[in-house]
Order: C-alpha cells, then sequence, then structure tokens
C-alpha cells in the first residue's frame, strides 16, 4: 500500500515590524546617507518629487544627495529635462521628461475620476471639443488657468468656471512652464502641454508593470494598497499577481502582505538614521497608506491638517518633529525653528542643530561672513502662532 506523500507547505512570510519597514524605505528613500548621483537620476530613482509648491523639491534633493546645490535641479527644470505636472495622486510632481510622458498616460484613470466629480457641472459641454479647443490655446502661448477658464466661457456661458479649467486640467496633460519652479526665480502658473513643452508626443498608455517594480525599488516593501493610495490608482492586485513570482513578500504587524524586489536592500532595524529635514508633503510621507513606518500613530497628523502641511524633522528614521524656516529679512538673522513632538536628547538636538545649520548653508545666505542665523527649539505654541 503506498504511502501518502506528506504535503510539504512553505514557510511563512517574514513579519516586518514598522521600525524595519521604516530602515528599508530610507535607504531607498536615500534619506539613511546621501546619495552620490546627479539630480536627475534621483528624481528618476524616486519616481519623481511631490512639487505643490515651488521650493519643496529642491529641500527633498538636499536632504538625499551629497553636496546638492539649487542650481542643478533649476538648470534641469530651464532645460525642460525636468517638468513640473499633475500625475500621483492627482497632485503636481516635478519629473523627468521622459516619465512625465509616460506617467501621466498610466494615471489618467485616476483624472478620470476627478473629472466625474465635476460632470454634473459640464451638462453641455462637449468634452472631446473643450480638449480641441484647450489644446489649441496653450500651445499657441502658455496660458495661466484665468485665461484658459475664459476662453472656455466663450464657448460654454453657462458651465461652470471651476469645473471647465478643471475639466482642462483632466483631459490633457499641462506643465506648468518656467520660470515657475526654478530656484531663485518667480514665476506666474502658466500652462502648456506636455508635448509641446517637450517637443515630443506621449507615450500610448503603458502597462502598468514596470511602474510597480521602480515603486518597490524607491518605496518597498509595500502592500498593493500602498501603492494604489501612491498612485491614485485602482485595481493594481492583479498585476502584483502577475509580478508575483519575481518578487518577495513578508507581512506588517497586522498581517498586511507586502511585497519587494528580491535583491533591494533591507537594513537591519538598528541600522543608525541620521536627522532629516523634510519639505512638506515629502514623498516618504505620502508614498504609502499605511505611513506607520515613518510618522508613528501618535502624531498622525501632527505635520499637516487639510492642505496645510509643515517641514518635518525624522530623528532616529521617524517623524520627531516640525520646522520652518525664516530667511531673514530687513538685518533679522536666518532662523530654523523646531517643534519637538517628542523630547529629544542633548546628542538628539546637537544632530538636529548640525542638520539645520547645513540647511542654511545651502539654501540661504545665513552662513555666510556678515550673516547671521538662528536654530530655535520652540514651543507647539510658539511655532503654530
Amino acid at each position: 500500500m503506498a504511502v501518502p506523500k506528506k504535503k510539504i507547505s512553505a514557510p511563512a512570510p517574514a513579519v516586518l515590524p514598522p521600525r524595519a519597514l521604516g530602515r528599508a524605505t530610507l535607504e531607498r528613500q536615500l534619506l539613511l546617507r546621501r546619495a552620490r548621483m546627479t539630480a536627475q537620476e534621483a528624481i528618476r530613482h524616486l519616481v519623481g518629487l511631490q512639487a505643490q509648491n515651488t521650493r519643496p523639491p529642491y529641500f527633498q534633493l538636499l536632504a538625499r544627495l551629497e553636496g546638492f546645490d539649487p542650481a542643478e535641479l533649476a538648470a534641469l527644470m530651464e532645460s525642460r529635462e525636468a517638468v513640473r505636472i499633475v500625475t500621483l495622486r492627482s497632485t503636481i510632481h516635478t519629473h523627468t521628461a521622459d516619465d512625465a510622458l509616460t506617467l501621466r498616460p498610466l494615471v489618467q484613470e485616476a483624472r478620470d475620476r476627478e473629472l466625474r466629480i465635476f460632470r454634473k457641472r459640464l451638462v453641455g459641454v462637449d468634452l472631446g471639443r473643450l480638449r480641441d479647443i484647450s489644446r489649441e490655446y496653450v500651445q499657441e502661448a502658455s496660458r495661466t488657468p484665468k485665461e484658459i477658464r475664459e476662453r472656455l466661457l466663450t464657448e460654454w456661458p453657462d458651465a461652470d468656471p471651476q469645473a471647465l479649467s478643471t475639466a482642462a486640467r483632466c483631459v490633457l496633460p499641462l506643465v506648468q512652464v518656467t520660470p515657475r519652479g526654478v530656484w531663485g526665480k518667480s514665476g506666474r502658473v502658466a500652462l502648456t502641454t506636455v508635448e509641446h513643452w517637450l517637443g515630443r508626443p506621449s507615450v500610448p498608455v503603458p502597462a502598468p508593470d514596470a511602474t510597480v517594480l521602480r515603486y518597490l525599488g524607491a518605496f518597498g516593501p509595500a502592500s498593493v494598497r500602498d501603492m494604489q493610495a501612491w498612485a491614485g490608482l485602482t485595481r493594481l492586485g492583479e498585476v502584483f499577481d502577475r509580478l508575483r513570482p519575481g518578487l518577495v513578500t513578508f507581512r506588517d504587524e497586522n498581517g498586511v502582505e507586502l511585497f519587494d524586489l528580491p535583491d533591494a536592500p533591507r537594513p537591519d532595524e538598528d541600522t543608525p538614521a541620521p536627522p532629516r529635514f523634510l519639505p512638506e508633503f515629502d514623498n516618504v510621507l505620502l508614498g504609502h497608506a499605511d505611513r506607520t513606518r515613518v510618522i508613528p500613530p501618535r502624531f498622525k497628523g501632527r505635520n499637516g491638517v487639510g492642505n496645510q502641511s509643515y517641514g518635518s524633522v525624522l530623528a532616529d528614521g521617524f517623524l520627531a518633529a516640525l520646522w520652518r524656516l525664516d530667511a531673514g529679512r530687513a538685518g533679522a538673522p536666518a532662523t530654523v525653528t523646531v517643534q519637538e513632538l517628542r523630547r529629544l536628547d542633548a546628542a538628539g538636538r546637537d544632530a538636529v542643530t548640525e542638520e539645520a545649520v547645513a540647511l542654511l548653508s545651502v539654501m540661504t545666505e545665513a552662513t555666510r561672513e556678515g550673516s547671521g542665523y538662528d536654530i530655535r527649539f520652540a514651543s507647539f505654541v510658539d511655532f503654530d502662532g
């Protein structure tokens, strides 16, 4: 009589606590040690930089790159090798030119969802005609959102003006043209199509597989829900399942399945993580549905409310303080104000102070001869007021 073979079960995936997940993500986000790479290489590796405001991309690179000079990113913007465009999560990002042409079509699904919200305010509006009119108008010359609204109102005077300009942004890949986004310069928001700005066409909608792998390389280990939150997309579970044979899996402390690249770095959870000053809306703070790998649960929401966000200080790999920079005017010294969310010991304050001085030395004139600066540790009332 044949003896039935014993079924061998696959070993259970390892469980990664928040601290281990945080170290892995910080390593890939270039935040455990500053990287020796160009700004363009970093933007591509990070799959873009969150950029609702014009200055944060510069501070993101300062926190991540060895010897970063704001002029390097400014030059990329002026040469059109990097652009500001609405992509992930329906928010403005700074992308390389190549990524702007591929990621924007990939996340069109999210733009279509956004457009449906406004559809009742666009009764009678032919979206195909709106697209054609808007494209011709912004490619004739870059236009402000107000100018786009006014042009479209001549065609549909009874439509909601805000809905019209939102529709143009949803149906067309519009970039903010320079000097907007260039360090040391100012400029109003003016828009044209990415194809016109770069002088080449967008690609057909690509399969998401390559972007999933890039996301894991910059944000992993991560769940399907994490990537969906990062990209603003849905139904990515089947993509992860398709890629599963080439990936490794883990679980977080809540049992959620996490995916990762087999050879991606996963440092020991006790790897030192020096302080880093991150701007509002930094990638690492927004790259996951579950953000406990960098934001302790007790500090959830403390670094921003709605569209208002503060700069965040990471200490030992986790959100530990908020920060604000006052560049100094009329003879007043440049000041970095740090609001502790948890008490830092003397060594921790010294390390934060050193990082703040480094920030001032690159991003302001404060450390140059004849200028002054101050690093302050303030109460929350002082900071918020």
